[in-house]
């Protein structure tokens, strides 16, 4: 057997573990380059793969008594998810390479100690790979090892590298995402206890373990799978589990907040689906209507502080909080169209996030640490790269073509909608307004934002030109949405057909 896929999972953690050592030999540059590379290859190779073969391929590391199959898995339920990290991460760890050569001389000139790039390189790879593990993983321990990997050198680059109080705030994001993961382990527990095994995926017989956690004696059922999404609502920010991520988002060095908000935050989207819902579907098929009314709480929330906001990089990361809501109602929604559309949005939000992010943190390099959006004005005219790149982020957030969010965001409106009619026609009336308005909502701040970056009166006069290496990096991120848009096949269709044969929707379904 081969096992390609561990072969790639596994390569950007060799890369990352011997940069300190490549670094001694070649140009910082260029080991930037072999961490992109080794990024990009699962994605685009996976890709390939599952469109060339239509074939589900899992790779047995090792089986544990008691704890189950150690298992990477690649099928189209993950695709979305693997390759939005993939390609995002790759595409900044070369952003990373005019952006940290000047946040290093900042941090010189304030006096402060420097961990260069052997430690930058290797921290930032860690946490990228570490995400790539999360998707292919096919046991519940396996995920979660994966999952605090991503922690500790996430809290490493804010603590080394971030601005403002930044140790305290990588403290905060350190506390309260672990206690999310403690949740999360603890409703994992009592499920593999119980069981006999941790796994969610049965790699052996390749199909997933639907309904398995509904066996446990009295209400143990519930009881672990409450834990298990309360402790992933922490990691992906929803209204009441919220308050890490702004002070870290925004103070964290930008390379990492653009993996930080499109890509991490929403594979806790991903474990409620992959993992919750598999184990536990009548049982939390019975949360549908507090999820919903709880998704769409956070899209206002974050929609209406985000436009509070003048630091242009805290705005992005209230908008979010907000776009997780929209994953969350897809999911809420528990039809086929409603995860898909879900699924299809974490690609567009990683799409739309990275790009505006870069954006943020070019005016932050290029202008001598320029975040607030009232000091900014006229960029259009001296940038008009940076401004389309920057425009097609925003309609990847807001659901205009060409971008894949116009197809992900109808898609989780028509499943919501499914749903919503049978509460009522009060609660179907009320429930419609604010998702309406949460829509307009989002266009209203990213909107008025590109107008006050772009537009207006020039605020400075004698511009500088922007790193090439800032749009090579920004390109194949906007590439990626374009593409999605105009070849959604794999991401809908086939996605679809893979949902309804991977859950049992009577099980999903009300009586």
């Amino acid at each position: 057997m081969s096992y390609i896929l561990t072969l790639l999972i596994m390569l950007p953690f060799s890369i990352a573990l011997i940069s300190p050592l490549l670094l001694r030999f070649l140009g910082y540059r260029v080991v930037a380059i072999i961490n992109s590379i080794s990024l990009l290859l699962p994605g685009v190779l996976g890709f390939t793969y599952l469109v060339c073969y239509n074939n589900v391929l899992v790779e047995v590391l090792c089986e544990i008594r008691g704890i189950g199959s150690f298992a990477f898995l690649l099928d189209y339920l993950n695709l979305p998810f693997l390759l939005s990290i993939s390609v995002v991460t790759s595409s900044v760890c070369i952003y990373s390479i005019p952006y940290m050569n000047y946040r290093f001389r900042e941090m010189l000139d304030e006096g402060e100690d420097v961990s260069g790039w052997s430690m930058y390189i290797m921290l930032y790879t860690l946490f990228s790979s570490s995400m790539l593990g999360i998707t292919v993983s096919t046991n519940i321990i396996e995920f979660y090892l994966f999952l605090e990997l991503s922690l500790i050198p996430s809290f490493l680059l804010i603590a080394l590298y971030g601005y403002g109080d930044r140790r305290r705030i990588a403290l905060i994001y350190f506390v309260w995402t672990h206690v999310g993961a403690q949740l999360f382990l603890i409703g994992s527990l009592i499920y593999g206890m119980h069981t006999g095994s941790f796994d969610f995926y049965n790699a052996s017989l390749g199909r997933p373990l639907l309904g398995f956690g509904e066996y446990l004696p009295g209400g143990l059922a519930e009881l672990s799978s409450i834990l298990m999404i309360l402790g992933l609502f922490f990691k992906m920010a929803v209204l009441g589990m919220h308050f890490w991520l702004p002070h870290a988002h925004a103070q964290a060095p930008t390379p990492v907040s653009a993996l930080l908000s499109p890509n991490l935050i929403g594979l806790a989207g991903y474990g409620i689906l992959r993992i919750v819902i598999t184990l536990f579907p009548s049982i939390t098929r019975s949360f549908s209507t507090p999820l919903i009314l709880l998704s769409v709480a956070t899209i206002m929330y974050g929609g209406l502080v985000a436009l509070r906001q003048d630091d242009f990089k805290r705005l992005l990361a209230y908008s979010s909080i907000s776009q997780m809501g929209y994953i969350l109602l897809g999911i809420s929604s528990f039809t086929t169209i409603g995860f898909t559309g879900a699924i299809l949005h974490y690609l567009s939000h990683a799409v739309g996030k990275a790009l505006l992010f870069m954006a943020a943190g070019i005016f932050i390099t290029e202008y001598h640490g320029l975040r607030s959006i009232s000091r900014m004005g006229g960029f259009a005219a001296n940038h008009p790269y940076l401004f389309s790149l920057t425009l097609f982020g925003v309609m990847s957030l807001t659901g205009l073509p060409p971008s894949s969010c116009l197809i992900s965001k109808l898609l989780i409106i028509a499943g919501a909608s499914s749903v919503i009619v049978e509460m009522g026609l009060s609660s179907m009336i009320l429930l419609s307004i604010t998702i309406i308005a949460g829509i307009g909502l989002t266009l209203g701040y990213t909107f008025w934002t590109i107008k006050r970056i772009f537009f207006g009166p020039i605020k400075f006069k004698n511009h500088t030109n922007i790193n090439t290496y800032f749009t090579i990096a920004m390109a194949p991120i906007a590439l990626l949405g374009l593409f999605v848009f105009i070849y959604p096949k794999p991401f809908v269709d086939i996605l679809q057909n893979i949902l309804t044969q991977y859950f049992t929707w009577s099980l999903l379904q009300k009586p």
